[in-house]
């Protein structure tokens, strides 16, 4: 039987529960919950939560892919709490990336594995991003360089070492995301970086790495031998 959540006892109503308890003693519905605000006439808002995550097997990653279409197919989602939801995820992953930031430096492919999942690891186009490194291998600077379709992108030498130049950097780390999972260079990845690779011979600054980075796992040119 449906019970609305105003007539749940106080430890069980989401916002109650978070101030008595804290943001961990919610589960993933009731924070969502919280979000939306309301149900529909035939069931709370955590028991409408319940069911979206159910519908990608209580997934967060999987929930922040859905479309605004997508979640509004569910009765009791509207437009505006769609965007909520969408938002919400939102902030999540900028945070995780913002978290990511804060390391000291780079000492392994597995590190800037960590840094750029956040940011490329789930997109379903490919995008080429380039780190700017100081002599200690600190982060000085991260930028996009291109953003392709589904299956390649465009890659400017001309502005990788521009951007170093003016960043004073000394080294730098390829790294790019494969929308289809596959953790293997192609033969453009491979060309690409041996291009690059010559370039930075000639103007002293190193290219450590290029890592190809999926939403599963990575694979580092570096740590293959392929350098």
């Amino acid at each position: 039987m449906y019970i609305p959540i105003h007539q749940w006892a106080e430890d069980d109503r989401p916002r109650e529960k978070f101030l008595l308890k804290g943001k961990s003693a919610l589960s993933d519905s009731e924070l969502l919950a919280i979000l939306i605000g309301s149900g529909s006439r035939n069931e709370s808002a955590v028991q409408l939560c319940q069911r979206i995550l159910a519908s990608t097997n209580h997934n967060l990653n999987l929930l922040g892919k859905l479309s605004i279409s997508q979640l509004t197919e569910f009765k009791g989602i509207g437009e505006a709490k769609a965007i909520a939801i969408a938002a919400a995820l939102e902030l999540g992953r900028r945070r995780g990336s913002e978290e990511a930031l804060v390391l000291d430096k780079i000492s392994s492919s597995k590190a800037v594995f960590e840094l750029m999942h956040p940011i490329i690891g789930e997109l379903p186009h490919e995008e080429f991003w380039v780190l700017y490194l100081n002599n200690s291998n600190k982060v000085l600077y991260k930028s996009q360089l291109s953003k392709g379709g589904l299956t390649s992108t465009i890659v400017d030498i001309r502005l990788i070492f521009k951007t170093a130049l003016e960043q004073n950097a000394t080294s730098i780390i390829l790294t790019h995301n494969h929308p289809s999972g596959k953790l293997i260079a192609s033969e453009q990845d491979i060309q690409v970086t041996k291009r690059i690779k010559l370039a930075s011979q000639q103007l002293d600054i190193a290219l450590l790495d290029h890592i190809i980075i999926a939403e599963n796992g990575f694979y580092s040119f570096n740590d293959e031998g392929i350098m």
